[in-house]
């Protein structure tokens, strides 16, 4: 949990390889129990997949579903974790006695928050609107971190701030409260002696002094004759009001938010959630990634974070989600799919791939640059392991090899030989004939093994997708913009899923899309006299990508620069 991942899978499997007690907060949004072909919202395969095992049976089956799933969420969690679970009316009284009460007991539950998503209704419907979703919070222990956060006011607290001076928009609040006081606050103020007033008597609600203080700034308001003066509170003093268990100052995803994700949850209900139970630096995991809005918050907020999706789209849209609000004060992150890009692969860092591929075999990185004598890392075994990451390695690598595997481990290079055993390993991602042959020839002649590993040995290795951009000037308004169309045809064996469009590509700053999700490659955006910059990603169904930038020149005609 070092570092921030998005992880394309199963997370069931995914969730039985993280440690325990390692995260502080959980968010799950899974699929709701709506047995409705419309929760395929990505339609790829891994997301058509889960959908089918989730509907194998009816509401037990989606309970066992989702509760052994749970069960590992609850053994990640550190004890000061806690966990959110949002689902809808079809299935929340199921999820809470059969799921969240069974796996973190009874005296696990803190809240159930019913978040209002809408206040439109059908005049016609023979049934009240459901218009509202269930989010379930439980906790590890009774030791959980809890934030004190702020609803939004209602417009009826609005509504009280009706005075207006040069500092803002203000209501007035009392000075003067029941109960007489001796002390001072019971002194003679602006000559007003708070005794006096009320059956009873009043007392200031602060020193003399600090009401002075009050008086200087210009926050004493008072009144025509007779009426005791009051403190003006400004609006944004307010940080609203302590949080309920009913959110109904949270709105749909707004039109800035959207991704085009039907069931795109708004950045504003994960960012309350997240600041409620967790600090910075905290670790969030979100099983169910969807469109990213926890991923692409949490890394706002300052946390570390896991996003799991089986969808391809889901994560490499969470991915350019985060894209397009990184700077330079954004934590390094990494994304995990079924394959690998060949020429990502091929020619990233040396240093950083020698560390990488080794892991990937189960070896031990030397982590050294320069004067390793031609060992990158070892075996779990503890014979010796090479990396070149090129091509048709030659003939002249394995004599070197060989020699370096023995002054190594000597003693172990010839326990090895003796029983004819691997005395090391060579990764690459090809060898040449010259190589293989001299390999044999060791084997054979001199009973020294050298295993040879291709790197799609141990990653599996596919070739991005080829993308190919038509464009087609359109018309020309008065002012001169011009209306252009464009056309995108991407082609992989394993099929298109979808594009994203950056129609203000700055290759220092990076991709961050205007159209995130695009599953037809068609665009039609309007430009400006001047230079303009544009990027495409195609994105194939092994989660693969490839980058088409155009540049134009607009000057009375649309030219295309090379």
């Amino acid at each position: 949990m070092s570092i921030n991942r998005l992880i394309l899978g199963d997370n069931l499997e995914i969730l039985k390889t993280i440690e325990a007690d390692s995260v502080d907060l959980i968010y799950l949004d899974p699929p709701f129990f709506s047995n409705r072909n419309y929760e395929v919202i990505w339609g790829d395969a891994g997301e058509v997949r889960s959908f089918q095992d989730r509907w194998a049976g009816g509401i037990s089956h989606y309970i066992d579903w989702l509760k052994e799933r749970v069960e590992e969420m609850h053994r990640i969690l550190k004890p000061t974790g806690s966990i959110f679970l949002h689902c809808d009316w079809h299935a929340n009284a199921y999820i809470r006695v059969f799921v969240l009460d069974k796996v973190f007991g009874e005296d696990g539950f803190i809240n159930e928050f019913v978040w209002k998503r809408s206040s439109t209704r059908s005049s016609i419907s023979k049934a009240a609107r459901k218009n509202y979703d269930t989010i379930f919070y439980y906790a590890k222990s009774k030791n959980h971190i809890y934030n004190q956060v702020f609803m939004g006011l209602s417009q009826a607290s609005k509504d009280l701030y009706k005075n207006k001076d040069e500092k803002g928009v203000y209501q007035t609040v009392p000075l003067l409260v029941s109960g007489k006081r001796n002390g001072e606050t019971g002194k003679v103020w602006k000559n007003i002696d708070p005794n006096k007033h009320g059956k009873e008597g009043m007392h200031w609600v602060t020193t003399p002094d600090k009401l002075d203080e009050y008086d200087r700034q210009g926050l004493v308001y008072f009144p025509p004759k007779g009426v005791t003066p009051r403190l003006k509170y400004y609006s944004n003093q307010s940080p609203g009001v302590p949080l309920s268990e009913i959110w109904d100052d949270i709105l749909l995803v707004q039109r800035h938010e959207a991704i085009g994700y039907p069931t795109q949850k708004p950045e504003a209900l994960l960012e309350r959630i997240i600041k409620m139970a967790s600090n910075e630096g905290d670790t969030v995991f979100d099983p169910f990634a969807g469109g990213g809005t926890t991923i692409a918050v949490a890394d706002r907020l300052n946390r570390r974070w896991l996003g799991v999706d089986q969808s391809v789209q889901a994560i490499k849209v969470t991915e350019f989600r985060l894209q397009k609000q990184t700077d330079l004060f954004t934590a390094p992150y990494t994304v995990q799919l079924h394959k690998y890009d060949y020429d990502m692969l091929r020619y990233k860092d040396a240093f950083e791939f020698e560390s990488w591929i080794i892991a990937q075999c189960g070896g031990t990185p030397q982590n050294k640059k320069g004067g390793d004598k031609g060992i990158d890392g070892k075996a779990a075994d503890g014979t010796p392991i090479q990396v070149k990451r090129s091509d048709t390695v030659g003939v002249n690598v394995i004599k070197n090899f060989s020699v370096s595997a023995k002054q190594f481990d000597k003693s172990l290079f010839e326990q090895n030989a003796a029983a004819l055993k691997p005395v090391g390993t060579i990764i690459a991602f090809s060898f040449g004939r010259g190589a293989i042959e001299e390999t044999s020839r060791l084997k054979n002649e001199e009973r020294i093994l050298i295993r040879l590993l291709r790197v799609e040995e141990i990653v599996p290795v596919a070739v991005k997708p080829a993308i190919s951009v038509h464009i087609s000037e359109m018309e020309q308004d008065e002012k001169g913009t011009r209306k252009i169309a464009f056309a995108a045809a991407g082609q992989s064996p394993a099929g298109i899923e979808f594009y994203s469009w950056d129609f203000m590509y700055d290759a220092e700053k990076g991709f961050k899309p205007q159209v995130l999700l695009d599953k037809t490659g068609t665009q039609t955006c309007s430009f400006k006299t001047g230079s303009h910059t544009i990027a495409i990603k195609v994105v194939d169904n092994d989660g693969l990508e490839n980058t088409e930038v155009i540049r134009l020149k607009i000057n009375g005609k649309v030219e295309q620069v090379t």
